[in-house]
C-alpha cells in the first residue's frame, strides 16, 4: 500500500503525535518533524542514517516567526529574508535558547527558512511548531524531487509522504551564514549568487567543511548515485577512457553522437539553467536505476545556477 497522500490533516495529526512525515518544498522533499520533539528529531537522524553533527534546517511559515527562532538578526539577513522568502534561501543565525542543540549539531546557530510551496505553507500554518526537514533521502544519496522518490527510499520506515507534485527548483536552498554580520555562502543552491549579491553586495563562498559543518550540504561526498559518476569538461575524452563500458551521459543542452553511449539526457534543450537544476536529481535517479557502469556528466557554465549544479555534480563524484 502506498504511503503517498495529499491529506494535509493526516500530516498534521502524525506530526502532532511526534511522528515524521515527508513534505514537499520547492527545492526537494524533506523528512519533517516537530523541532521541539526529541523523539521526532532523533527519528529523522536515524531514518536517514545522518550523523548527529550535521545540522538540520528549521522551516517556518512566515518571516514574522523568525524572531521566535533567532536571537540576533543582522541587517543583511533581514534584507535577504525580505527579498527571498518564501523561497530557497536558508539563513544561519544565532539561535534562541529554546532551539534544541539536537537540531543545530550542538552549535549556537540555527539554519532557518520559509519554503515556497503552497502545500507545506498550509501545513506549517496549521501546526503549533516549526518543522525540521532535511532532504528525504538516506544520508549522502540523491535527493528526492518527487513523492515517488521518497516512497522508494522509505516506504517501510515512515507512515506518510505528503504529495505536492514534482519540486520546481530541484536542488536544495542556498545557505547563507554570517561572520561579523557579513553574509557568507555555506552551500550553493537554488538561489543564484548573482541574485544574492544584487541585494547585499559581494559575498564570499565557504562551502566545504568536513568536521563540525556550519550547515547542511558542506560534506565533500553528498547527493550521490550508487553508480560511479564523473564530471568532465571534455565529454569525448571521457568517453574514450570508458569506451568498453555502459555509459549514461548527462549534458546541458545538446546530444552527443557517439556509439559508446547507452543513454543520454540533456537537462535543458533550450539551455535554461533553472530548468537544468529542476531536472538534475530526477535524471540522476533515472540513470541510477539502469545498472550502468558509469554516469558521465558534462560540466555546466560556471555562473548563476550553473555553479550550484556543478557543486552538486562534484559532490556526487567524490
Amino acid at each position: 500500500m502506498s504511503i503517498i497522500s495529499k491529506d494535509i490533516s493526516k500530516a498534521v495529526a502524525l506530526l502532532t503525535a511526534e511522528d515524521i512525515v515527508a513534505i514537499p518544498t520547492e527545492t526537494v522533499y524533506g523528512l519533517a518533524g516537530n523541532i521541539y520533539s526529541e523523539k521526532a528529531i532523533k527519528s529523522i537522524f536515524e531514518t536517514k542514517k545522518r550523523p548527529f553533527f550535521n545540522p538540520l534546517i528549521v522551516h517556518i511559515p512566515s518571516i514574522d516567526q523568525l524572531t521566535d527562532i533567532a536571537a540576533y538578526i543582522p541587517e543583511k539577513a533581514q534584507l535577504l529574508a525580505e527579498a527571498f522568502w518564501p523561497g530557497p534561501i536558508t539563513l544561519v543565525l544565532k539561535k534562541k535558547a529554546i532551539i534544541p542543540d539536537l537540531i543545530t549539531g550542538g552549535k549556537d546557530t540555527v539554519a532557518v527558512r520559509v519554503p515556497n510551496h503552497p502545500t507545506t505553507l498550509e501545513l506549517l500554518n496549521q501546526l503549533d511548531f516549526p518543522l525540521a526537514a532535511p532532504s528525504a533521502n538516506p544520508f549522502s544519496n540523491i535527493s528526492p524531487t518527487t513523492a515517488q522518490h521518497v516512497e522508494t527510499y522509505f516506504k517501510d520506515d515512515i507512515k506518510m509522504v505528503l504529495d505536492g507534485g514534482a519540486c520546481t527548483s530541484g536542488i536544495e536552498s542556498t545557505i547563507i551564514g554570517f561572520e561579523g554580520d557579513e553574509p557568507v555562502i555555506y552551500r550553493l543552491g537554488s538561489t543564484a549568487i548573482e541574485a544574492i549579491e544584487a541585494v547585499v553586495g559581494n559575498i564570499e563562498i565557504k562551502n566545504t567543511k568536513e568536521v563540525s559543518p556550519d550547515a547542511p550540504g558542506m560534506l565533500a561526498r553528498h547527493y550521490a548515485p550508487k553508480t560511479k559518476t564523473i564530471l568532465t569538461d571534455n565529454i569525448l575524452e571521457a568517453l574514450k577512457l570508458h569506451k568498453n563500458k555502459r555509459v549514461g551521459l548527462i549534458t546541458f543542452q545538446s546530444e552527443i553522437d557517439n556509439p559508446n553511449i547507452e543513454v543520454q539526457i540533456a537537462l535543458s534543450t533550450s539551455g535554461d539553467l533553472a530548468e537544468s537544476a529542476s531536472n538534475l536529481y530526477d535524471v540522476l535517479h533515472q540513470l541510477d536505476k539502469m545498472h550502468l557502469d558509469i554516469i558521465i556528466a558534462e560540466e555546466f557554465p560556471n555562473y548563476g545556477l550553473g555553479k550550484s549544479i556543478n557543486d552538486r555534480l562534484t559532490r556526487a563524484t567524490k
